[in-house]
């Protein structure tokens, strides 16, 4: 047996024992990714800090979240100064055609020639021809045609699918709508975790009625206690977690869930932690527990929108 033909029989092996993971669990839910329109799982995986783990260790998590159906990939060219898709690039040789893959344009880049000059560097990081989503990451000084222009550029040459924001206010996607017409952006994506609920004041709403995509970053958010049952909110959500026979990640993941046009990105950095994120997907709280975590962590009062 050549070279080429051991290849392809390890590929269909490989293949083989993925769907049998796939079939013993249950189905990843699906929802509509904005105006695209394309079915992305509502949990997927994001990678910042990724180039601080293991590298071996966070790989084989990502690897392990697409067998799982965590389709849904999220980087940035800040991420490590591009290693964290140098790191999602290698994750996905051979699996390219199953992910959703997203990055991310720096502010400072995002002049009409700085967005080209950007994307094709993430594209070459990434080793692939092209991304699903390409987001603005914040935004800047320059001016949002200038970077809109460019992104439908890239979009004419097939280097990106469609095109989005992160971190815009209201106003701001004021301003993207009236610049780029209906079905822009994409998606939004912003902090939002149980302890961070600003977004459900307006830009939730926003996005809603756009039906734009809102991507959760953080959704644990920044505090590891909340996990650890001692406070009154904590409490409530272990006792919550509990009744639904799930851990408090997975609720917390839920309740953000609950939204029908929302997405999670949390990132795990070991094959545990991704399989427990994967468990979220098939949770759906019921009335009185979202009854409970919503007084557990009240939306409190509108402010600008919150970043980190």
């Amino acid at each position: 047996m050549n070279q080429l033909s051991l290849s392809r029989v390890v590929g269909a092996i490989a293949t083989g024992l993925r769907a049998a993971h796939r079939s013993a669990m249950p189905p990843m839910r699906m929802r509509p990714f904005g105006p695209t329109r394309h079915p992305v799982p509502v949990v997927g995986q994001g990678t910042w800090h990724a180039e601080e783990g293991d590298r071996a260790t966070v790989i084989a998590a990502l690897r392990r979240g697409l067998d799982l159906g965590l389709t849904h990939i999220d980087t940035a060219e800040m991420y490590g100064s591009g290693a964290a898709e140098r790191i999602v690039g290698e994750a996905i040789v051979g699996r390219r055609d199953e992910v959703f893959l997203v990055s991310k344009v720096l502010p400072n880049h995002a002049s009409r020639r700085g967005t080209l000059t950007a994307c094709e560097e993430s594209l070459q990081r990434l080793r692939t021809d092209r991304l699903d989503c390409y987001l603005l990451h914040w935004r800047g000084a320059h001016p949002l045609e200038d970077t809109f222009d460019a992104f439908e550029t890239l979009m004419r040459t097939g280097k990106i699918l469609s095109w989005g924001v992160s971190n815009f206010d209201v106003v701001d996607l004021d301003e993207v709508e009236a610049l780029a017409g209906e079905g822009h952006p994409a998606c939004n994506q912003v902090l939002y975790h149980l302890e961070e609920r600003a977004i459900e004041h307006e830009v939730l709403p926003w996005c809603a009625r756009r039906n734009a995509a809102v991507v959760a970053y953080t959704p644990f958010g920044v505090a590891p206690r909340l996990y650890d049952g001692r406070s009154k909110a904590s409490r409530v959500l272990s006792e919550v977690a509990r009744a639904c026979g799930a851990t408090p990640r997975q609720v917390a993941l839920a309740f953000l869930l609950r939204h029908p046009n929302t997405f999670v990105i949390p990132k795990a950095a070991t094959v545990a932690h991704v399989e427990e994120n994967a468990g979220a997907a098939s949770l759906e709280l019921g009335a009185d527990d979202l009854a409970r975590l919503d007084a557990a962590f009240p939306l409190g009062k509108p402010g600008p929108l919150p970043m980190l």
